[in-house]
């Protein structure tokens, strides 16, 4: 299995890249460079991954982990929100130290097995310099069909016991979010985020607000506006998501419920090829 991203190297990173910090007793974020990750799963016991991170970063990966749950542990799965470079940059090695399945929507599965490219990022989006670097992005598919099974149809999440898995196209056709009603927490992916993405001055800094998702490699506006309605009618009480500091509470609700009333200004760029 070969790493197709392995010789990427992102020019750009965050002032919280490597500094985990748990979220909830259950739920620990992981940023590396310009991307958060996931571990489900209180230290100790069982334990899920919930995206793969940057590529070249699996070893930082393998050593939160490790930190966190043990040396010899073993995590029960890893699910995927969607399949871009920023989510599975570090798979492949992840799965030499781990072979464990794989878990993303079925929309998603063309991507993951090397049958499909998603579509070139949009450097013409209004928004910041990180658009402009995005043709540098790799848009190309992995192949990890040996590994790779879709979401089950009943909306579990494997390793995720209370959890379901929301589908949430837009940014990707197959993009899914994680929500659990038991303590209204939300893994949002790339549906939201909580920085502007498309900003290199407020990516590096973490500048925390409320935007849809990255531009530039958002191809269906209107799919994406209705995966947001569609999370706040959750109530989140906390988003953690793909890119920013997660949100909670009253902040988040205020936050979310602006994002729906002005999706259109303050997430769908002014010009661009999906727009």
């Amino acid at each position: 299995m070969e790493n197709e991203f392995e010789d990427r190297l992102i020019p750009a990173t965050s002032v919280a890249s490597g500094v985990g910090k748990e979220l909830i007793t259950d739920l620990y974020c992981f940023p590396i460079q310009v991307v958060n990750m996931y571990f489900h799963g209180h230290p100790g016991d069982k334990w899920t991954i919930i995206d793969a991170g940057m590529p070249r970063s699996a070893d930082k990966i393998i050593e939160a982990a490790e930190n966190r749950y043990g040396k010899d542990a073993k995590p029960e799965a890893i699910i995927l929100t969607h399949g871009h470079f920023d989510h599975v940059g570090a798979i492949v090695e992840l799965l030499e130290k781990w072979p464990v399945p794989v878990y993303a929507h079925k929309d998603e599965l063309p991507y993951l097995t090397g049958k499909e490219s998603y579509p070139e990022p949009d450097s013409s989006v209004d928004g910041g310099l990180v658009a402009k670097m995005s043709p540098m992005f790799p848009n190309h598919s992995i192949n990890i069909s040996e590994y790779v099974k879709a979401l089950p149809d009943d909306h579990s999440v494997p390793g995720m016991q209370g959890w379901e898995w929301i589908h949430t196209p837009g940014h990707t056709k197959g993009h899914v979010s994680l929500f659990r009603e038991e303590d209204r927490s939300l893994i949002a992916g790339d549906a939201f985020v909580t920085v502007k993405q498309e900003s290199l001055y407020n990516v590096m800094t973490q500048k925390q607000e409320i935007s849809g998702p990255p531009r530039y490699l958002t191809t269906d506006w209107k799919a994406a506006k209705e995966s947001v309605l569609k999370l706040n009618e959750l109530g989140p009480l906390l988003a953690a998501t793909g890119h920013g500091i997660p949100m909670t509470g009253d902040f988040l609700a205020q936050e979310l419920q602006k994002l729906v009333d002005n999706f259109d200004t303050i997430a769908v760029p002014e010009q661009g090829r999906y727009t």
